[in-house]
């Protein structure tokens, strides 16, 4: 059988109640402050924000993808604009705003 017997004073022993007691009372602590509604409606606010930021900057990419893809649809590679692509489409556009504009002024009449 084994020996059981604790070869500490008891000063010894005390000490070690209170160091245990201390770490306990910090975890405690910690726990108390993890569980508090504030906390946890901060760290709720915290994950939401961070998710709508990778959205953004995930939308952000995307868009300038498209930028970057209709720019060099009207831009050659030295910079210049590819005049035989926007006169169509300037015209295309002035057609279309022309449509509306009469078409907004018979339903006034």
């Amino acid at each position: 059988m084994a020996d059981t017997a604790d070869t500490r004073t008891p000063a010894e022993i005390e000490a070690d109640i209170r160091r245990r007691r201390e770490v306990l009372a910090e975890t405690l602590d910690e726990i108390g402050v993890r569980v508090h509604p504030k906390t946890i409606v901060g760290d709720a606010k915290a994950k939401v924000v961070s998710n709508i930021d990778h959205t953004l900057g995930r939308a952000y990419v995307q868009v300038n993808r498209v930028v970057t893809d209709v720019r060099a649809q009207f831009v050659d590679e030295q910079g210049a604009p590819r005049l035989e692509r926007i006169v169509p489409v300037a015209l295309v556009a002035v057609g279309i705003v022309g449509l509306l504009a009469l078409g907004v002024r018979r339903s006034r009449d």
